[in-house]
């Protein structure tokens, strides 16, 4: 019951921080997700270009890989990336899988539905991530419905289906699993937490309408595409601190996506990386 309560606190009140912006990294054409590996490296995916970029903390572009396709290291659009020290995983949503990559971004595997049938099976993944275990956690889009599986693969469980009662999801847009293994999806304009056998904990209602949500060790992240909010799940008593940056922010590019690391707060936008420092 902590966790409930402690969430409810911190998400029922929300303070505004000043903001100290650094600098602005990166030159997408529409980019749709990005994550931050622990040793500091960012991974972007560009949804009009399919590709999978590696930027440094300077910007500058190390790799890329990717292109219009349905072959391995080819995307046909590649709605979120996750990435931990040696994996990078991408849902890889109208090719029907996630594909995984090595911190270099060589091609390693790639899981997909071929071989999965009925309540195992996913379509359209909209969202990826994986637990401390190694379990995956996969957004499937067209059941409205997270499927969780091991790590060899193995359907393990069923989170938010039709049978979940009060915690069936709806219009799930965004999937994120927390340190301490529990599941934070955004389903219209709540969050619903489970735990790691797919148990409705709580619903949190949102001022605003979030389109993404990231967890990054344990700051949690959510945002609109003009509004960023977030807040340290380690601290019981925290608030949701409510971060609105000065720039503006058009139909041409919006906030996609935003994540704290390292004292820092990451806000990728549809043609860049914002920077700004939380100190």
């Amino acid at each position: 019951m902590k966790l409930t309560i402690s969430l409810f606190i911190l998400l029922s009140t929300s303070l505004l921080l000043g903001q100290h912006f650094e600098k602005s990294i990166g030159d997408f054409n529409s980019a749709g997700s990005f994550s931050i590996s622990p040793t500091g490296a960012i991974f972007v995916t560009d949804l009009e270009k399919n590709e999978l970029i590696k930027l440094n903390q300077n910007g500058k572009v190390i790799a890329f890989v990717g292109g219009f396709g349905w072959d391995n290291s080819s995307f046909d659009n590649p709605v979120d990336v996750y990435a931990n020290t040696l994996r990078i995983y991408v849902a890889d949503k109208n090719n029907n899988r996630i594909q995984i990559f090595d911190k270099y971004l060589n091609y390693l595997s790639s899981f997909s539905n071929e071989k999965l049938e009925g309540d195992e099976s996913f379509a359209y993944p909209n969202g990826f991530g994986i637990s401390n275990q190694g379990d995956y956690f996969i957004l499937d889009s067209d059941n409205n419905r997270v499927l969780k599986y091991n790590l060899n693969g193995t359907f393990l469980i069923k989170i938010g289906d039709t049978d979940a009662g009060h915690y069936t999801l709806s219009n799930p847009k965004a999937l994120a699993i927390s340190p301490d293994g529990k599941v934070f999806v955004i389903n219209n304009n709540q969050i619903f937490v489970y735990d790691q056998y797919g148990t409705g904990l709580l619903k949190i209602n949102t001022k605003f309408s979030p389109d993404n949500i990231n967890i990054t060790s344990y700051y949690l992240t959510i945002n609109s595409d003009s509004l960023v909010e977030f807040t340290d799940l380690s601290k019981p008593a925290s608030t949701l601190n409510k971060f609105v940056p000065e720039e503006t922010f058009t139909t041409k590019n919006k906030i996609v996506e935003a994540s704290v690391f390292q004292d820092k707060i990451y806000v990728l936008t549809q043609k860049n990386i914002l920077i700004y420092s939380l100190n």
